[in-house]
């Protein structure tokens, strides 16, 4: 990501929705028991996988991002939220996978939510081409996704918010100040003591944009409760569109 991208124009939702009143989200300021984000977030499951943008579905219900720097723990972070060990993969080669997978969210098979897991970027062994062509990608997606709730931004709190990090930053300040919500999560929290926890949190929060930041361990559980409920909240607001019935693809086989 060097460059800013030329925003694409975003495509309108094609279908209806159900409108049960059954099925719509709770009402906004409610924070759950974390038990019931867990639960919630426990039902996760593949949706589909897009190697453009053009082939994502049109969606109305929210839709959460997940993005970073290779070897941020992004696919480690979805799994521990999930409590699923394979629900989102790493390639065996950093920076290889280069497609967006959406995972849906809701009980019955019904969708109130969507998961995006976003290519990790800044891989060095990446040709400067595939490079360019995901930094379009990932930009035109997060300026231009109708349904984007929020945004997680996950760091390796031991390297700092990177130059690659920062741009991102820039691309998605102007959709963050009309209301998009978005967290800094600091990962791999148990490499570091507590004054260097503390101070990396310091440091994230300075530099969140308007954001929220976090420390988060998968390994020591630290940070769970607190980012299950944020991400509740942000998908479950009033004026949320009703769930709905999404056709899942079938998963694609790992590497």
């Amino acid at each position: 990501m060097t460059q800013h991208p030329t925003p694409a124009q975003p495509t309108a939702p094609s279908t209806e929705h159900a409108q049960d009143p059954k099925l719509r989200p709770p009402k906004a300021g409610i924070c759950p028991d974390p038990k019931i984000a867990h639960g919630w977030l426990h039902t996760a499951r593949f949706l589909t996988t897009a190697p453009q943008l053009e082939h994502l579905p049109p969606l109305t219900v929210p839709e959460v991002a997940f993005v970073g720097r290779s070897n941020a723990g992004k696919s480690t972070c979805i799994n521990t939220l999930t409590q699923q060990k394979r629900l989102a993969f790493a390639s065996k080669t950093p920076g290889r996978t280069q497609s967006i997978n959406l995972f849906s969210l809701g009980k019955q098979g019904i969708t109130d939510a969507v998961l995006a897991d976003l290519p990790g970027y800044g891989y060095a062994a990446v040709p400067r081409e595939a490079k360019l062509r995901w930094q379009r990608v990932m930009g035109n997606y997060l300026l231009t996704r109708e349904n984007l709730r929020g945004v997680v931004l996950l760091i390796d709190p031991r390297l700092g918010l990177t130059e690659l990090d920062e741009i991102l930053l820039e691309v998605i300040r102007p959709r963050v100040e009309e209301g998009l919500k978005f967290l800094v999560l600091l990962t791999k929290a148990d490499k570091l003591n507590h004054a260097e926890a503390q101070k990396a949190l310091s440091i994230a929060r300075l530099q969140s944009g308007g954001g929220e930041a976090r420390l988060f361990s998968a390994l020591k559980k630290k940070g769970l409760d607190e980012v299950a409920q944020m991400l509740w909240r942000w998908t479950h607001e009033a004026g949320a569109p009703a769930a709905t019935p999404v056709p899942q693809d079938e998963p694609p086989a790992l590497d």
